[in-house]
């Protein structure tokens, strides 16, 4: 067994054959064959916010693999009560087979992990969504039919996906550009950490201000919500910190003719992109979000089956 809680957690030399590994999937569920690599498995998904994309693509991934998916919801656990996480991992341990989960606070998943002693899956947290970046690296790969080399922008908030895009771009070679507003960096010791992968693999990382100076020249450009799930309260500031911070017609511009543009959904559109780009001929973002599903596969079988390439 493995554990996602990070996307540092799956090694650099594994993620290209990881990827390889996910479009296989892809092919074989699409042509209806019949996989049982989680044969009389049960997955918990235990999740304390809400989720589309996340849990419809981890229960849809489980049952295509030959498992059964167990949906938790937070707010129907005695978590809600005040039990803390230790103790229902604990008793989780004993039921299930592993655990997705989609919760506040990132130390919360990795109690999960420590006390289950399952293979224990971050389908978001308030530091990292990893999962979401093996989707959408897998989305630029089937695209690009590459990744070294090339040049991610990120436009807006430094928040839980930009974390996971550092870490994954690093792990991969390409160079990933953060624009963002002085106060929302993507996180410090995430940031630290995909720069020193960055110095072995030749990738860049930088952040910058303007979103004009990390769109110019880019193969990818790439924006999320400017308010998360929890940060309600600070709309109104966010809102005139953003501002500016978009991706339109005249930033898309600024990249390259062929460029991509991503959206991790769900979109506000006419805040942080507009309805014409979402739908233009450069967003790549409903395969993105069909990719969750092969992304999740990959996931399951990399945590529950301990897949490593050749095996």
């Amino acid at each position: 067994m493995r554990n996602i809680l990070s996307f540092a957690d799956i090694p650099a030399r594994e993620v290209y054959p990881m990827l390889e590994h996910a479009l296989e999937l892809k092919a074989a569920i699409k042509a209806g064959k019949r996989l049982g690599l989680l044969d009389n498995k049960i997955v918990g998904l235990l999740f304390e916010k809400p989720s589309t994309r996340t849990r419809t693509s981890f229960e849809a991934a489980i049952i295509r693999l030959g498992g059964s998916a167990l949906y938790l919801p937070g707010a129907e656990l005695q978590l809600k009560r005040g039990e803390p996480v230790k103790d229902t991992a604990r008793v989780l341990g004993g039921y299930l087979d592993a655990l997705v989960a989609r919760v506040f606070a990132d130390d919360t998943v990795a109690q999960l992990a420590r006390y289950s002693r399952l293979p224990t899956i971050n389908g978001l947290s308030d530091i990292e969504h990893p999962t979401q970046l093996i989707s959408d690296m897998l989305t630029v790969y089937e695209t690009k039919k590459r990744l070294k080399g090339l040049n991610i922008a990120y436009i807006g908030d430094g928040d839980n996906v930009a974390n996971s895009l550092l870490l994954a771009a690093a792990a991969v070679g390409a160079n990933a550009t953060v624009a963002c507003p002085k106060g929302y960096e993507p996180n410090g010791e995430i940031l630290a950490k995909a720069r020193a992968t960055a110095r072995k693999t030749g990738a860049r990382i930088a952040i910058v201000r303007e979103p004009g100076k990390a769109a110019r020249n880019a193969d990818v450009l790439y924006t999320d919500v400017w308010v998360s799930m929890g940060e309600e309260s600070e709309t109104e500031e966010r809102m005139r910190a953003f501002k500016g911070y978009q991706i339109n017609s005249g930033l898309l511009r600024l990249s390259k003719r062929d460029a991509i543009v991503m959206h991790c959904l769900p979109a506000h559109r006419g805040l942080e992109i507009t309805d014409a780009v979402l739908e233009g001929r450069q967003s790549v973002v409903w395969r993105q979000a069909e990719n969750k599903l092969y992304g999740a596969a990959a996931a399951l079988d990399f945590a529950i089956n301990d897949w490593t390439p050749g095996k």
